[in-house]
This record gives C-alpha cells, structure tokens and sequence, in this order.
C-alpha cells in the first residue's frame, strides 16, 4: 500500500514506516500515512517560526486564503469528494458527511470575517494624571506557532475549526490529526496549500502516534498554544504537561436535555432518537440523559423506542443510512458492554442493544437509568440514551446538573419562566431551549466548564485565544 504523503514546509514527506488506515464499517484498507518521528515535528516547528518571522501575513492577504478555501469547498465535486472520505475513514454516513463539509465552508467564512475586522482597542492613558499628553492603543498580536491535535469524530470540520482561525489570527500551525482518519485534514491542507495561497511555512501536517508525536508538540519549547479536542483524561493531561504554554481544550459531555410536559414531546423524541444517535453518537454533544416528566413518561418513551426502531442502520455510503458504525469494534463492545451493566443494574432496553448481521451495534435507547450508571455518569461516545422520570422541574434541573462535564444542555418547555430558569440554573456552556442539546452553529461560542474543558470555540473567540494583547504608548 503506498502512502500519502503529509507536508512539511511545502515538502511531501515519507517515512519507511506506514500507518494503515481501515474503514470501521468494513474493515477494508483505505490507505496508508506516514509514522512521522520527532525529528519531523522538530522540522515542521521550526519552519512553522521561520515563516511567521520572515513573512508575517497581512489581514487583507488571510481574508483572501479563507475566503477562497470557503469558495472551493462549496464546490460540489470537492464537497462531495471530501464528504466520501469523511464516510469512509470515520463510517458518518454520507448524508451526514456532507453536512459537515457544508459546516467548513461556515468556519471559513465566519474566520475570513474575523481576518477582517481584527482589531485591538484605544487606551484612556488621560483618565490618569500620569497619561496627559501620551497615546496609548493595545493591538492583537499572533500568539506563535500553534499546534494542533485533532479527534476523529469531525475529521474535517474539527481540523477547520483549528487552522481557520488560526490563519485568521495569522498563526502558523502544526497540525496532527487524528489517527484514525487523517486524510479529510490531509485533503484539506493540500486545498490550502495548492489552490488558496496560503504559504508553505504556514501550515504543516504530521502523521503518528499522540504518545510519540503528539508528545512532542505538547514539549516543544517553540510551540507556543496548543488547541486540543478529544477526551478529558488526555486533555487535562496535556495541561498538566504544559504549564508555560496557552492549552486550549474542548473535551468530552454527557449531554442532558429535560422534557417538559407542556412542550412538544413527541417531535422532541423523534429530536432526540437523532441526537442520541448521528454519527453513532460520536459527539461532545450528543444527546446521552433525557429527563422526562412523570405525566408524559409511559407516552414518550414509546415514542422514543418507535422513533429508535425506524432509525436505518448500515453502510455509511449509502444515502438511506441514518447510524453506521462506531470508529472501531474496542470501541463498540465497550459500548455494548456499558449496556449490560446498565440492564443488570436495573435499566430497561426501549430499543436495540444489539448488533446488526454486519456488526454494527444498534441505537440503544434504555429507561430507568440512574446517575450512578456508567452510561450516564461517563461519555458515552455511542449511540445510547437513557430516560430518567423527574416529577419536578427543579428536581430535573439537580439531576441534569449531576455530572462532572459542563458543556450542552436542552430543555423542551411552553413555558417561558421555565425556559428562563434553565438558563440561569443549568451549569452548562451551552443551554438550548425547544431544542436537543447537539444543536450548534459554527459562530457560535461553544465550550463547556469543568471536564469539559476550559475553552471556547467558534472563529471570532478561538481567535481571540490566538491571539495576545501588546500595549503601545506614544509619548
């Protein structure tokens, strides 16, 4: 199997050791990566401070390379060609797939705005005697080479999410994705390089293992923001490795969404049985707890198990399929596992919990969960939910609030007093109202509290993270 080569400082690079790439659906070979080294990172660290030294980007010229990188992925061969890589290395279904490049095309847009009209602010150095007679203004300064670790659950929109406003802030990044589906971020730095203008210097790609690579971008002296997404124990551990550096983290949920009996409960069921679901429920914000109100509880979770069972199960490149597999079989029978526990405990299988004849584990929704199970007190990363009963609202607001992640939560209410007091009362990043908590919109502030992480992402905020504020006085 050749390799696809990665780029550093313009150059394709190979390594004699290869990293080989299967399909989760099938298990078929798609292709093969570099097992790129230290000494690559070194290399790539270095011309990463070498182009922002010697070619800084002016804002008009970043604008330009977003702005064309939104125009061609908006192109519907590119689109489509990078929606298949998607299905294929990561098994979201297609119609999925694509609505994440569509997503990109977002990121880019909103971050050329950003390029645009970033701008620092004027000082009052005359509100204090001292200041008479003296100009001050602070300006948004790039913070330095970025490097940036990116999961595999939204292996393009993700990585966008890292090197747009990164170009908007005018860093220059190393970029690792994530293992398991390098080529949608391989793929995406080649349009950036070939075809948008952005500098060679500007944007490098390495293959490999976090402990080996991803390690030495965490160490490395010149490395000065690391932007990580993924999971709480490998973030927090990142932090902890780089106390001298900006680490910016978006980590993982289990993401609650309350159902009132006044709301619209049966479209919030067939809402939430996709929620729980896309993507085999590989998102921070995929819905994972549902609490319901006693009064609809029976009602609704027949409609959840029926809005469940009709879910299309299978290929990722078939149009028809909703919920294909998850990124590995470790993964799926940790998934399954959890389920059983869950059911020995005390809960009740609404629907699934099983596997397809092709392996793929189908959604699972369960009742009579409680906070202590590990399917509600950890992330899942599957395509389960489970439906807790409140018989209060303030009482639906304390269990919701039970967790140790902070970053969406939903509510479906009439009510507008209610609606209001889930805003102030839910501890959350995020609080979507008449809506499932995996709503999101890629300008928007999104990032959550505690293990969750400590950041907040959407261009014109991740920029501001890029960026430091330098104070100018003239005298």
């Amino acid at each position: 199997m050749t390799q696809h080569p990665v780029r550093i400082d313009g150059q394709p690079v190979s390594t004699e050791a290869s990293i080989e790439i299967r399909a989760p659906y099938d298990g078929e070979l798609i292709g093969a990566v570099p097992r790129c080294s230290t000494d690559h990172v070194d290399t790539a660290v270095a011309a990463a401070r070498r182009a922002m030294r010697e070619q800084p980007l002016p804002a008009w010229q970043r604008a330009a390379v977003l702005d064309r990188a939104a125009e061609l992925l908006a192109d519907p061969d590119i689109a489509e060609d990078l929606a298949r890589t998607i299905a294929r290395e990561a098994a979201k279904p297609i119609s999925t797939a694509r609505v994440e490049v569509e997503r990109a095309v977002s990121t880019f847009r909103f971050s050329s705005a950003v390029a645009r009209s970033l701008a620092g602010e004027m000082l009052a150095l005359d509100a204090a005697p001292a200041g008479e007679g003296r100009l001050g203004f602070a300006l948004r300064v790039p913070v330095g080479v970025i490097g940036a670790i990116t999961p595999f659950n939204f292996p393009l929109n993700l990585v966008a999410h890292k090197l747009a406003p990164a170009i908007a802030a005018g860093c220059a990044v190393v970029l690792k994705p994530a293992g398991q589906t390098p080529f949608s971020g391989i793929k995406l730095a080649e349009l950036l390089l070939d075809r948008c203008g952005l500098p060679a210097g500007y944007l490098h790609v390495v293959t490999g293992s976090g402990r080996e690579v991803g390690a030495a971008l965490v160490d490395h002296d010149d490395v000065a923001m690391i932007t990580f997404t993924g999971s709480p124990e490998v973030g927090w551990g990142i932090r902890a490795g780089a106390p001298r550096k900006k680490v910016s983290l978006e980590l993982g949920n289990n993401a609650p969404v309350i159902v009132q009996p006044d709301a619209d409960w049966r479209t919030a069921a067939t809402k939430i049985a996709a929620a729980g679901t896309s993507h085999a429920g590989q998102s921070c914000i995929s819905v994972q707890r549902v609490l319901v109100h006693r009064d609809i509880a029976v009602d609704f979770e027949a409609a959840l198990a029926e809005a469940f069972d009709a879910l299309v199960v299978g290929d990722p490149l078939d149009d028809s399929t909703q919920v294909s597999a998850l990124i590995d079989a470790g993964n799926r029978d940790r998934v399954q596992d959890w389920i059983t526990e869950a059911v020995a405990d005390g809960a009740r299988v609404l629907a699934g919990g099983d596997l397809t004849d092709d392996g793929v584990l189908r959604p699972t929704a369960l009742a009579e969960v409680t906070n202590d199970m590990t399917v509600c007190n950890t992330e899942v990363f599957g395509p389960v939910v489970g439906v807790q009963v409140y018989d209060d609202v303030e009482e639906a607001f304390a269990l919701a609030n039970d967790t140790r992640y902070g970053l969406h939560a939903g509510i479906f209410t009439a009510d507008l007093s209610v609606a209001k007091r889930a805003i102030e009362v839910l501890d959350f990043g995020g609080v979507i109202v008449n809506d499932v908590p995996t709503w999101r919109a890629d300008q928007m502030p999104y990032g959550g509290l505690r293990d969750s992480g400590n950041t907040r992402e959407g261009p014109a905020y991740t920029v501001l993270e890029m960026t430091e504020l330098r104070s100018a006085v003239i005298s």
